[in-house]
Formats: structure tokens, sequence, C-alpha cells
């Protein structure tokens, strides 16, 4: 499948296939981020929750989402479609969709995945939509960060010229 098509804006759309994943049997994950400047570290992490079904949805923050505003006026560095076409280029990611809310609980509530996860800075309590997932009798998992791989850190460095 290409890439593009790969990439729903229309959250009811990704429904549909999610809906017609999950009737042949397959299990699908769940995950989200801003994944502004795509590194080793979301990589790993990618292919570890991967691991864990059949099937991959990634949501992503959009541009104008309040995460953005939180980290300052240069970012995102990489504007939403092309974090997401980047994404969608990924053996281990094979659907991206976004979310512009605070957090992404009704794309969550909507596609209701078998299996959500987030990175370890986080907890089992505090993953947005976990409670969700696993009232419906699913999973979810906070998987180990990749030591010295962030946005942050890759930024200071680009900026200190190194």
């Amino acid at each position: 499948m290409e890439t593009k098509n790969r990439i729903f804006k229309d959250l009811q759309a990704l429904k549909a296939k999610v809906n017609a994943e999950k009737a042949s049997g397959k299990k699908v994950v769940f995950t989200n981020g801003c994944f502004d400047i795509l590194h080793k570290g979301h990589v790993a992490y990618l292919d570890k929750s991967r691991s864990l079904g059949d099937v991959q949805i990634v949501a992503i923050n959009t541009d104008d989402s309040p995460f953005f505003r939180t980290k300052g006026p240069e970012r995102p560095y990489v504007s939403e479609m092309n974090r997401a076409f980047m994404l969608a280029g990924l053996r281990s990611v094979d659907y991206v969709t976004f979310f512009s809310e605070e957090t992404p609980i009704d794309v969550v509530k909507a596609l209701m995945p078998n299996v959500i996860t987030k990175a370890s800075d986080y907890t089992i309590d505090t993953i947005v939509g976990a409670k969700e997932v696993m009232e419906n009798g699913g999973e979810a998992y906070a998987i180990p960060l990749v030591d010295g791989f962030s946005t942050t850190s890759l930024v200071e460095k680009i900026k200190k010229g190194a």
C-alpha cells in the first residue's frame, strides 16, 4: 500500500479500516505522540510497540495542537503532513492519523484498539486511553525509552553545531 494511502485525516474512514482489521482477527495496537524530528529512539519504540500486535496506528499531534503551544514558537520543526508521511513509510506503522485536542482520547475511544502503548516516561495509570482499552479487554504497555535519543537533545546538539 502506498504511504499516502496509510494516512487518514478522516477518523471515520480509519475506523472502518480498523474494524475490518479486527474482523479479520488482527490485533490492533495504538500509540500517539508528536514525532517532530524522527530519530532512532522513535523507530525502536515503534518497532517494539508494533511487536505487540498485527496492525499499528500512530496518532500524531497536529501542528496547532495544545502540545506544541507549550513547546515554544519554533515548534513543530516538521509539519504534520511531513511527519505523517515519514511515519507511514516505516514498516512498523500501518496507519497514521491526527488529533488536535490536548489528548488523543477521542481517537482511542473511536478506534478502541486491542493494545495501547506509550514510552516509559508514562506509566499505565498516566497513559491516556489505557483505562478505556483495558476496560474493553485490551492491554496497555509502557515501553522503555532508548537512552540518548530525544528530539530535545537532538535540537540542542544541532544548535551547538555539534
